[in-house]
């Protein structure tokens, strides 16, 4: 159900003074407001909240505003005319008062000394079914408010938008125009976060690993075909200490660049929006400038918020919440599921399918390679002679495993009449690599991928530097991206217990578990956990692997919970967790429950309660569990065993270094 309410409060003349508009106000305010509308604000309603006057603040005045929900707040003021916000959760400062506005093109800085003019706000409640997703149910209730402003300078005027959610905070800028088409060219964004002391931030750029720092020593990075400074990409996590814990993500990017965060020199408990200029590795014209055509609504900037470090987990559909609804109206054909790449042959293709049949995988793909070397090939249109695709494809199809291509940007001059073959020769999705988001161009080029592709019936996973923004609600058919130091090199298991927290917040996550591998610093049975603890609807399983290393199943005890585990959930509940540290995870599809536990290099034992299963039901767990520890993680046998339990059992799982347990929570008689 959806209940929503709006309020506008008094408009305000020059100086700030209520009282009646003229006409040519009149006539601005109703183009304004049909641009609101347009942006998803909603038509005036009876309020569900009180709003603070409108018509103060400019210079000398003061005025704020604060949206609430479930112990979240989010505020923002104008004081002494500049535009400014902060947040809390239960009475803690998450957000420090930090600064608000744009840049533009002409010098105007929208933000610096600003008076409001407009003032209205709603309170929505409302649930909403994911095509795939970490529930079945999102929950989106949230209180907002929103600011019609006008910079004193140049008259130019804008508007801010906040929400709070219980399970966090979001922001965005309203380029409101004039009514007619117009345009406005932003060159800087000056949104800052101003983190409470004694905060260490997780930073990463690029695919490295992520690096523990506090917000004032990101480390300079980049060179000279690069955005260049200390920067990092998003999603990044900031441990508050106190169990406290926020994770800074971006939503709805639409025709905008890609946002990062930078230290601020002098300011050591800031960080400072930067609006990249190069696609991620330098390829591509500069973008120092980002015209659109107005009304016009930013990115949303959001806080997912926890309480605790679980919490932060389970509280990352925030990021969906704010962005568009589902642009399909067929998703049938969506399917998410798990993956295996085949080497390149027919041959290989063959025995792929059966494995997959075997072990309950729904696609094969074909990787980098499969029509010529990638960086000097651009014709994705003909496979290598040593592959009969059409058999391949004909042969899967009839297994019913579907077929990915992996496709580099190079060969994508021409997407439409490249998917559309694919379509018809029966592909079931496309893998893109090396796809170096950043500039407004190419958060351009990647949507409209995503849209040809749903134009086609085609999945999309989009690999390497390309970060999260909540599209996967808009175009269902984008599964899953990297954007992430990737499992396939083979990280430390402290990196790995870090992405739960961090990376994976943002949205999906393409990480190539690698079970069995000996090059892994990690035990398998931590390998086999990652299948519950992440959310990655496109999994590809046994990444490196040839089938011919299972065939003596014996040796490999894990296998039986690969192929059951499924890759979309009905409910997700994380038990336990510290950034860096340890998580546990257990997610549920029908009556069964999945749980995933790992640590970092410190074996540990947690006592996880079963109170999350069905009341009037016995489980049988069954137990994937690190034995005796070898010379090397990798070397750690999985022991499996099985045991009764109820929603009254606390399971003590035990984990060596570098170790996890994977757990099937079946109930009895299924």
């Amino acid at each position: 159900m959806r209940t929503a309410g709006d309020q506008e409060e008094p408009t305000t003349d020059t100086g700030g003074r209520a009282g009646t508009l003229s006409r040519r106000g009149m006539l601005r305010g109703a183009a304004v407001t049909a641009g609101m509308a347009a942006m998803g604000l909603g038509a005036t309603r009876p309020a569900l909240a009180a709003d603070a006057p409108a018509g103060t603040g400019g210079t000398g005045g003061t005025v704020s505003a604060t949206a609430r929900m479930g112990g979240t707040s989010i505020t923002m003021s104008v004081v002494n005319g500049a535009l400014q916000w902060a947040a809390r959760r239960h009475g803690r400062t998450v957000i420090g008062t930090s600064a608000l506005g744009l840049r533009l093109s002409d010098g105007t800085v929208l933000g610096g000394d600003v008076t409001v003019t407009r003032s209205r706000h709603r309170t929505v409640h409302d649930t909403w079914s994911p095509v795939y997703g970490r529930n079945a149910k999102v929950t989106d209730h949230y209180q907002e408010q929103c600011w019609e402003l006008r910079d004193t300078a140049s008259g130019t005027r804008f508007g801010v938008q906040i929400r709070a959610y219980r399970t966090g905070v979001a922001l965005r800028y309203l380029l409101l125009g004039t009514g007619t088409a117009t345009t406005a060219t932003v060159t800087d964004e000056l949104t800052t976060f101003v983190f409470p002391d004694d905060t260490t931030v997780y930073s990463a750029r690029d695919e490295d690993a992520y690096n523990p720092v506090a917000p004032g020593s990101i480390p300079v990075t980049g060179t000279s075909s690069t955005d260049q400074g200390p920067l990092t990409d998003l999603p990044l996590t900031a441990d508050l200490s106190g169990g406290l814990i926020a994770c800074v993500c971006e939503s709805s990017r639409l025709d905008f660049p890609r946002l990062m965060l930078g230290s601020v020199p002098g300011q050591p408990s800031t960080l400072a929006a930067f609006l990249m200029e190069h696609t991620a590795r330098g390829t591509g014209p500069v973008e120092t400038a980002t015209t659109v055509t107005t009304p016009f609504a930013t990115p949303w900037r959001a806080v997912v918020i926890g309480s605790t470090h679980a919490e932060l987990v389970d509280n990352a559909e925030l990021v969906l919440n704010l962005a568009p609804e589902n642009a399909l109206t067929d998703t049938s054909w969506i399917k998410p599921g798990k993956v295996f790449r085949c080497e390149l042959t027919t041959a290989a293709g063959l025995a792929g399918v059966d494995f997959a049949v075997a072990r309950g995988i729904d696609y094969i793909e074909y990787d980098a390679g499969w029509y010529g070397p990638e960086f000097s090939t651009v014709d994705a249109t003909k496979p290598i002679a040593a592959i009969d695709l059409p058999s391949v494809i004909s042969y899967a199809t009839g297994k019913g495993v579907g077929v990915f291509l992996y496709v580099n940007r190079l060969a994508l001059t021409d997407a439409d009449s490249l998917f559309g073959l694919y379509k018809s020769w029966g592909v079931a999705g496309i893998k893109l690599g090396f796809i170096n988001d950043g500039t407004q161009s190419m958060t351009n080029q990647i949507t409209d991928w995503a849209r040809t592709a749903a134009k086609y019936r085609l999945l999309i996973d989009m690999h390497d530097d390309v970060r999260p923004f909540g599209y996967e609600r808009t175009y269902p058919n984008y599964v899953s991206l990297e954007g992430v130091r990737g499992n396939e090199q083979f990280p430390t298991a402290t990196h790995n217990v870090t992405l739960p927290f961090a990376r994976n917040i943002g949205g999906p996550l393409d990480y190539t578990i690698c079970y069995g591998q000996s090059r892994n610093k990690t035990t398998n049975a931590h390998q086999m956990a990652m299948a519950a603890v992440y959310y990655q609807p496109l999994n590809f399983l046994f990444w490196y692997d040839k089938p011919s290393k299972y065939a003596n199943t014996a040796n490999w005890p894990g296998l039986p919970w690969f192929n059951a585990i499924p890759t979309t959930w009905d409910e997700s509940r994380t038990l336990a967790g510290s950034i860096g540290e340890y998580v546990a995870v257990a997610r549920r599809s029908g009556s069964t429950w999945y749980l995933g536990a790992m640590t970092n290099e410190t074996a540990r034992t947690l006592a996880l309660p079963l109170s999350f299963l069905d009341e009037e039901t016995t489980y049988t767990a069954t137990v994937y569990a690190d034995g005796t520890p070898g010379t090397s993680p990798f070397r750690t046998p999985v022991v499996v065993s099985t045991q009764t339990v109820t929603s009254a059992t606390t399971l003590s799982v035990a984990m060596a270094t570098a170790g996890g347990q994977a757990i099937v929570l079946e109930p009895d008689g299924s």
